[in-house]
């Protein structure tokens, strides 16, 4: 496993990825809304390491009433979750269910740049919603 992102909330998309070229001199590879998850995003390239890149990810909600918008409403702008790179992400659930640490999801979805994803819940590790990714170029069809 390795970092593949960190999810960050914010109130204003573009305000966030301008602070975040200019200061890190990082570069948006992807952008999306994801409607599902009720979001705008930008993906932020930092580096690609043995398993593929690692990655900031802006969030804004669509709505306030989204998952980051209620996150947003309760804690303000800030580190939302962090994701973990697998090779197989509904393997990774089934160890990661298999060791009692409850998942959000009960099968994999669509997420970021045609990545497969599944979240596990909060309180089982630690306090920090996290996320599993399996790239979408690992991805058996």
């Amino acid at each position: 496993m390795r970092i593949d992102h960190i999810g960050i909330a914010c109130h204003d998309l573009e305000e966030k990825i301008a602070l975040f070229e200019r200061t890190f001199e990082l570069t948006v590879v992807a952008r999306e809304v994801n409607e599902e998850q009720g979001v705008k995003e930008a993906m932020l390239h930092i580096a690609d390491g043995e398993g593929g890149g690692s990655y900031i990810q802006l969030l804004e909600p669509l709505s306030a009433d989204s998952p980051v918008g209620k996150f947003l409403a309760r804690r303000g702008e800030g580190v939302h979750h962090v994701a973990f790179g697998v090779p197989d992400v509904a393997q990774a659930m089934e160890r990661i269910g298999g060791k009692g640490v409850r998942l959000l999801d009960e099968r994999p979805r669509h997420g970021s740049m045609g990545s497969s994803i599944a979240f596990l819940h909060p309180k089982d590790v630690g306090g920090m919603l996290t996320e599993l990714v399996q790239a979408a170029d690992t991805l058996r069809t």
